[in-house]
């Protein structure tokens, strides 16, 4: 049982690190375009402009997607309270890679949202 409590524990964490980090990204995104905190690619950091919208947008993401995981992370576990630890491993290993997939694929959504917003300068497109 010790086993399900230490993996369901692992297994939150990663929805509450999209929770915490998205809410900061969101609300108090760097001012400085920096390599250390905040949405990192080429396009979103050409300029201040295109590093506030791409953090902005990829922390509303992330808090979205934490607060709809963390749920369905809990749901995942609760059949497998009493099962072996081989199986509690493998179903929380699982658990635990898709769940960071969503990290990797956040960044298709936010970069077609510079893409629609920014020209490749860096300048916003003129509304049409």
């Amino acid at each position: 049982m010790w086993f399900w409590w230490f993996m369901f524990v692992c297994d939150m964490l990663v929805p509450a690190t999209f929770i915490i980090c998205g809410r900061v990204m969101w609300r108090q995104t760097p001012q400085k375009i920096n390599r250390r905190v905040g949405y990192h690619s080429n396009r979103s950091m050409k300029n201040l402009e295109t590093w506030k919208f791409a953090n902005e947008h990829c922390g509303r993401l992330w808090w979205r997607i934490g607060w709809v995981m963390l749920p369905l992370s809990v749901l995942v576990h609760i059949p497998f309270i009493h099962a072996s630890a081989d199986t509690i491993g493998t179903v929380g290993g699982i658990l635990c890679a898709v769940q960071s997939l969503f990290l990797i694929i956040s960044a298709i959504p936010t970069e077609a949202a510079l893409r629609r917003t920014f020209t490749e300068d860096g300048e916003y497109r003129e509304q049409v």
